[in-house]
């Protein structure tokens, strides 16, 4: 078994060190296809009035199904259906309504015309039950062959056929079990031949869990050696399922803290020491925010018993609220937090980022990797700090708002 690994290994590695040979770190965005459901609408023009698309270098478009061993589009209304107008589409070009092909991949088509620099890949999600029963060995081929066939040649639907969309496949499998092993890394595989078969360049990446407990059952030497990324979800450390209000993306363990090993760099070098290339790990960097009520006011509210709120709430959101509200940033981990004591608000802003990129670069990371693009500001407040700091460069955002330096972390 071992000797065929080294040769899966052997096999696959030159395909994907795509990321290793450009020299410079990647800037991925998740694209949220139920945007256009939001209020206000989040529409794949909203990439360039922001000005995110020119600073990604990849958008991952959330989200392709798993249904039935096969690849399906998720939501037909959305990425095949949605008759855009002048004002929401890309080029100012409205959709004709007698025309089969419409929607977001419409849009993204017109989108990688304006920006043909700009990889997209299809994010696959679902339930861990139907990518684990897809990967078996009767299904494995067949259901490759049909995300092939849907999203990377674009048979989309009776009709719509527009290949040349998506440059490759994320999988967002969440999370395999120790049954799934052996099928994980077979799956992978099959996703490498396949997508090698189409043309060379072709990206593969996998979402992988910021928790040892989502990763323990991945084999992560082999599995690196056939991706071009593995896309860290360094987000969720504190959340809603806690009754005690914590970070949503520590940086490092801060002192009190009730879980001291929940943190970023912990889980990297977790992942380092597994087998992953450093230059392949993309440090996931929230765009959304966590709270908690009625908190007990010790330590500004931190690490503090509170009753979560089971709802996350975009970046842009706690731009509106922070007039409201004490702000205070960890000195260790630069970490911010909102506290009136009551409401305890857990974030990511431009602080904070820049510092977990001063880390990432240290430690010689791939890139970073950003949910969602949504979430951000009108004009891509938290895009552009990466793209800025990826690239050493100063970013003109707005005023800081007057944040005290909590006591709590010492180091």
């Amino acid at each position: 078994m071992r000797k065929l690994l080294f040769l899966v290994l052997l096999l696959f590695t030159p395909a994907a060190r795509t990321q290793e040979r450009s020299g410079h770190p990647l800037l991925v965005g998740y694209f949220p296809q139920w945007g256009i459901y939001n209020q206000p609408a989040y529409f794949v023009k909203n990439l360039i009035t922001s000005g995110s698309a020119s600073l990604l270098d990849q958008l991952n478009y959330a989200q392709g199904f798993v249904v039935d061993n096969r690849c399906a589009v998720a939501d037909p209304n959305a990425d095949l259906n949605l008759v855009f107008t002048t004002e929401n589409s890309v080029d100012g070009i409205a959709d004709d309504p007698a025309k089969p092909f419409r929607g977001n991949f419409h849009q993204l088509q017109k989108l990688k015309k304006k920006y043909p620099k700009l990889k997209i890949l299809i994010s696959l999600e679902g339930k861990a039950a139907l990518f684990a029963e897809a990967a078996k060995p009767e299904h494995r081929q067949a259901f490759v062959a049909s995300c092939i066939d849907t999203f990377i040649h674009g048979n989309f639907a009776p009709g719509i056929r527009a290949p040349g969309i998506f440059d490759g496949i994320d999988l967002d499998w969440e999370y395999p079990n120790e049954d799934d092993r052996a099928n994980y890394v077979a799956l992978l595989t099959e996703f490498r031949r396949q997508l090698n078969a189409v043309r060379p360049g072709q990206r593969l990446s996998i979402a992988v869990g910021a928790n040892e407990d989502h990763f323990k059952h991945i084999h992560l030497e082999v599995v690196s050696g056939l991706v071009d990324q593995v896309g860290v979800m360094n987000y969720d450390y504190n959340g809603p399922w806690s009754h005690t209000t914590g970070l949503i993306a520590p940086l490092y363990s801060i002192p009190g803290d009730p879980i001291p090993h929940n943190n970023i760099d912990e889980t990297m070098q977790a992942y380092i020491r597994a087998g992953v290339p450093a230059h392949k790990l993309l440090l996931g960097v929230p765009f959304y925010a966590y709270h908690w009520e009625k908190v007990n006011d010790g330590n500004h509210g931190l690490f503090q018993a509170g009753q979560a709120v089971r709802a996350d709430q975009p970046y842009n959101y706690i731009q509106t609220i922070m007039d409201d509200y004490d702000a205070y940033r960890d000195p260790l981990t630069q970490a911010p937090w909102l506290f009136d004591g009551h409401t305890f608000w857990t974030y990511e802003d431009p602080v904070s980022i820049r510092h977990k990129w001063n880390y990432a670069q240290k430690q010689k990371l791939g890139g970073a990797m950003v949910w969602e693009l949504g979430n951000d500001t009108p004009d891509a407040e938290l895009l552009k700090t990466i793209h800025a700091a990826m690239h050493a460069r100063p970013v003109h955002t707005r005023p800081e708002q007057r944040i005290h330096e909590s006591a709590i972390s010492t180091r």
